[in-house]
C-alpha cells in the first residue's frame, strides 16, 4: 500500500482549490465584459475603427456632436424590430439577424455635413432601403417614406430620391458595428442632405 503524507494531500488540495477559484474569476470577468450585448456587438469586441480607406483620411465615430432630440437612444435588442408599414402590399417586421443576414451589404465613402458648420467623412456599411422597399411591394400610390427612430424623431423623403441615390441603412461605420451614439442598430445615410436628415436608430420604415 501506498502512503500519501498528510502535508502532500493538503497542497494538492490547495492548489486544486486554487486553480478552480481562478477559473471562476476568469469566468465571471468574461461575463461582466459581454453580459447584455448581443451577440453582434459581442462579436465585435476585437474590431478596431479603421482610419484610412484607398487613400484617403476618415473620421472618427467620435467626432460627431450629441444634438439629438433626447440623446443617444439605448434600443433594448431583444425586443427590436424593423417595421416596414404602411402602403405596402407586405408589410413585414424584421430582428436585426434578419436585416443583415437577408440583404446584400454595400458600403459608400460620404461625408455628413450639419447645418452647425462640422462635417465628418465616414465609410457606410449597409443595405439599400430599396431592398427592403421592393420586397414589401410598395403600392404605386406611395410617393414618400417616412422613417421613424426610436427617440419619436421622424424624417421623410421622396421614394424617386431614395432609389436615385441608391440610400443606405448603416449597420457599421469605417468597419465597426454602429456605437449606440451614432445611431445603432440602424442609420439612414441620406447622402447629399443636411445631417438632420441623417436619421438615427431607426425602427420604422413608413410609406
Amino acid at each position: 500500500m501506498q502512503l500519501i503524507k498528510k502535508g502532500s494531500l493538503i497542497q494538492r488540495n490547495i492548489s486544486t482549490i486554487c486553480t478552480t477559484g481562478l477559473v471562476f474569476f476568469i469566468a465571471l470577468i468574461i461575463q461582466g465584459c459581454t453580459g447584455g450585448m448581443t451577440p453582434e456587438k459581442a462579436r465585435g469586441l476585437n474590431a478596431v475603427e479603421i482610419k484610412d480607406y484607398q487613400g484617403e483620411k476618415l473620421g472618427s465615430s467620435t467626432d460627431f456632436r450629441e444634438n439629438s432630440i433626447k440623446g443617444p437612444q439605448y434600443v433594448d435588442m431583444e425586443a427590436y424590430h424593423l417595421k416596414i408599414t404602411g402602403l405596402v402590399n407586405n408589410p413585414a417586421s424584421y430582428t436585426y439577424n434578419d436585416v443583415i443576414s437577408r440583404y446584400q451589404p454595400y458600403t459608400k465613402l460620404l461625408t455628413i455635413n450639419c447645418v452647425e458648420g462640422w462635417s465628418v467623412k465616414i465609410l457606410w456599411e449597409g443595405l439599400q432601403v430599396k431592398d427592403l422597399l421592393n420586397e414589401a411591394a410598395v403600392k404605386p400610390e406611395a410617393k414618400v417614406v417616412i422613417f421613424h427612430a426610436h427617440d419619436g424623431y421622424t424624417t421623410s423623403l421622396p421614394i424617386s430620391y431614395i432609389l436615385d441615390k441608391n440610400l443606405l441603412l448603416a449597420y457599421k461605420m469605417n468597419g465597426i458595428t454602429l456605437p449606440r451614439e451614432n445611431g445603432y442598430p440602424f442609420e439612414l445615410v441620406a447622402e447629399d442632405k443636411w445631417g438632420y436628415k441623417w436619421i438615427k436608430w431607426v425602427t420604422e420604415i413608413e410609406l
